[in-house]
């Protein structure tokens, strides 16, 4: 077979041949898990807690994944849906997807000692909201409603912004001015869901700008390419990580457009099921943008017991972007 880029092998264990007359092996996507946003979230509450001790408040999940959110728990991080619920002069941190302007005067009111984990990536596309809203631009959001980093950059300038869940979603927008009308994208989006949306409003407005940058995540980018590069090879690809996160949803649904015959999305090893393991020679591992090595190394340890004995790397990239933390806590960090 070929595939999108070579597939640099990384033996580990004895080969089991499987019911194909193949061995057993694992296809490793590099990169994979933590981005930078993530990281520099998840260290924020860590260094507060270090800094300020329990309790600690979080609005929303800090970042998409379960584990993360019942480890902090466990280390006394209350979250909470919205401020109100936070006790008066209390420390509040808001997650790394973003809040309106309306959350920050919430959070004033009642003055809270408040810390912001958005991840720099997201406050890029709030600043483009606010640019474009100055200048009077109507706005198409494209993202999922009910999204938090959607709601937040919406938040931004809500007499200006539509939000476009979809291709489906174009034939219901009205704008005032087609000369002047931009998109912009939820950083965590498919690349190509949101090109087949843009292409669908481009139809429809053919003056529709771009944004001045591209506002889908590096890492999100960077995971399904690697993604896609195996996805032809495997029987089955198993995406670590939570049902709410959207970059790791996204990852089995390109899983699944790029040629693999199955793609399934697990938050811990145990959740893999034996039968979906029959008649398959190669697994697909991956795991998305909130979601920690230890799990994903769960999962390998498990497929080892099912006589998957060989790891092979499959990288498309490599990242070294590292954001600072939170003015608040830099002093904080080793």
């Amino acid at each position: 077979m070929t595939g999108a880029v070579p597939l640099s092998v990384g033996m580990s264990g004895s080969a089991v041949v499987g019911a194909t007359g193949q061995a057993k092996r694992i296809l490793l996507a590099e990169p994979r898990g933590y981005c930078a946003g993530v990281d520099r979230a998840v260290e924020t509450v860590e260094k507060a807690l270090e800094k300020h001790g329990a309790p600690i408040y979080v609005r929303k999940e800090i970042v998409h994944n379960r584990h993360v959110v019942e480890t902090l728990t466990d280390r006394g991080v209350i979250f909470v849906d919205e401020t109100d619920e936070v006790p008066e002069g209390s420390l509040l941190i808001f997650s790394a997807h973003g809040v309106s302007p309306a959350v920050h005067e919430s959070a004033e009111q009642r003055h809270l000692r408040t810390i912001d984990a958005t991840c720099p990536l997201v406050t890029k596309v709030h600043q483009e909201a606010k640019r474009f809203a100055r200048d009077d631009f109507d706005i198409l959001l494209i993202g999922h409603e009910g999204h938090e980093e959607v709601e937040g950059t919406a938040g931004e300038a809500p007499n200006h912004v539509q939000i476009v869940d979809g291709p489906d979603a174009v034939d219901k927008i009205t704008v005032r001015d087609e000369s002047k009308l931009i998109w912009l994208s939820q950083t965590t989006l498919s690349v190509d869901e949101t090109m087949e949306t843009v292409n669908r409003l481009r139809e429809r407005f053919p003056l529709l700008q771009d944004p001045p940058s591209d506002d889908i995540c590096y890492a999100t980018q960077n995971r399904q390419v690697a993604v896609k590069a195996m996805a032809p090879h495997c029987d089955l690809v198993i995406v670590v990580g939570s049902r709410n996160s959207s970059n790791s949803v996204r990852l089995v649904e390109v899983a699944l457009g790029a040629g693999a015959r199955a793609a399934k999305l697990v938050d811990y090893a145990r959740e893999v099921d034996p039968q979906w393991l029959e008649g398959v020679s190669t697994v697909g591992l991956t795991s998305g943008a909130s979601v920690p090595e230890v799990l994903v190394q769960g999962v390998i340890e498990l497929l080892a017991g099912f006589g998957f004995g060989q790891v092979q790397p499959v990288t498309t990239a490599t990242e070294s972007l590292v954001f600072s933390l939170p003015r608040e806590l830099r002093a904080a960090r080793k």
